[in-house]
């Protein structure tokens, strides 16, 4: 109806501010494909499918097979993902460390540290802490 077709204009309008404003001119996408920015420019906030699409794989592995891959991701970007002092924080060997990231990074996309993902990790790692 017609209220359904105001809400769908008034995101597609804030898709397109968005997109202008990261230097998007000329590409398409829709709120939930901008990540954090979908989340924070959206009509409806869904911080729990936020974190399930930035962080599914990760806390999936973790669910079933008991790792600590969370915990190390919190401690390397506090750590400011540097490796020594990730495994000073989590008290295990640094090939620990890096056999944990090759598994992040099999999960996630080998594009993971790159500024934008690691910006979106970050934030899905604080919600997640905040909802449990």
């Amino acid at each position: 109806g017609p209220s359904a077709i105001a809400a769908a204009h008034g995101e597609a309008a804030r898709c397109v501010r968005a997109l202008l404003a990261l230097g998007r001119t000329g590409e398409g996408a829709a709120m939930a494909g901008l990540g954090f920015l979908g989340q924070l420019l959206g009509d409806h906030a869904d911080l729990d499918g936020f974190v399930r699409q930035t962080l599914g794989p990760v806390l999936d592995y973790d669910a079933r097979r008991g790792t600590e891959l969370v915990a190390t991701l919190r401690a390397y970007f506090a750590s400011g993902s540097q490796l020594a002092r990730t495994k000073d924080v989590l008290h295990v060997h640094v090939n620990t460390v890096v056999q944990r990231l090759e598994r992040v990074a099999s999960l996630l996309g080998e594009d993971w540290q790159s500024p934008d993902r690691a910006l979106e990790i970050q934030l899905a790692l604080r919600v997640h802490r905040l909802g449990g």
